[in-house]
């Protein structure tokens, strides 16, 4: 990456601003987002309390009591933020990401853990056996976290395996693997969730203690399958 894509940059209220370069799912455009969030860890601003990188947009948080008293009003909290901003996106740094990892995760796509993966069987008119396979054999990218603390949007998967979201939202599991559309993605907490549930890991995605998250943005995630078996014995050693 050599620039920055074009971008918009917009208020989301009154503490908080948008950095938008398009909605769509893009690698590359993914990079800059998640680029841009390291700068900003890196090197915060004054006044600024958080940033959320998304899919291909950056929403940065901004304490209003300290800007002003920093501008003394010569300038709106929004303009000054603003100008920061893009200062930011001019210089080097901005657009070399930290090294990511690549994690491996195992999933169960037993019956016990995959209430929907019959469903999907019927719907897409392929078997079981080659739904797990084709869910195994790629590279997921982790675009995102949301929804639920440690939740990571992942893409995209095999066009054979895409799938719609339910209807209406049901009672998820803890570690349930699923897809939606062009994603998949593992709830780290039980929750009412509209994906479709294809299996289960035993690991856990998020530390309630420590808040720490198994997966960030820009990670690369192979899943592997395991049975009941294994799938004990990883439960009872992460307990």
């Amino acid at each position: 990456m050599t620039s920055i894509p074009d971008y918009k940059i917009f208020p989301l209220g009154d503490s908080a601003l948008t950095i938008d370069f398009g909605n769509t799912i893009n690698e590359c455009l993914n990079d800059t987002v998640i680029s841009i969030f390291n700068s900003l860890q890196q090197n915060p601003f004054e006044g600024l309390i958080e940033s959320v990188p998304a899919y291909s947009s950056l929403t940065i948080y901004y304490d209003i009591s300290i800007i002003n008293k920093i501008i003394k009003n010569e300038s709106t909290v929004f303009h000054w933020i603003k100008n920061k901003v893009n200062e930011q996106l001019q210089q080097k740094q901005v657009l070399l990401n930290k090294k990511v990892s690549t994690v491996s995760i195992p999933v169960c796509y037993d019956k016990k853990y995959a209430p929907d993966l019959e469903w999907m069987s019927e719907h897409i008119k392929i078997s079981c056996e080659e739904i797990i396979q084709l869910h195994c054999d790629t590279t997921y990218r982790v675009f995102m976290l949301g929804f639920l603390p440690g939740f990571a949007y992942m893409g995209t998967v095999n066009n054979k395996i895409e799938a719609p979201r339910k209807q209406k939202p049901q009672n998820v599991s803890e570690g349930s693997v699923g897809i939606a559309g062009k994603q998949t993605g593992i709830y780290p907490l039980s929750s009412p969730g509209g994906w479709q549930i294809i299996g289960r890991t035993p690991l856990k995605l998020f530390n309630k203690k420590e808040g720490n998250t198994l997966l960030n943005p820009g990670d690369s995630v192979r899943f592997y399958s395991i049975n009941k078996d294994e799938f004990d014995n990883i439960e009872s050693r992460n307990s």
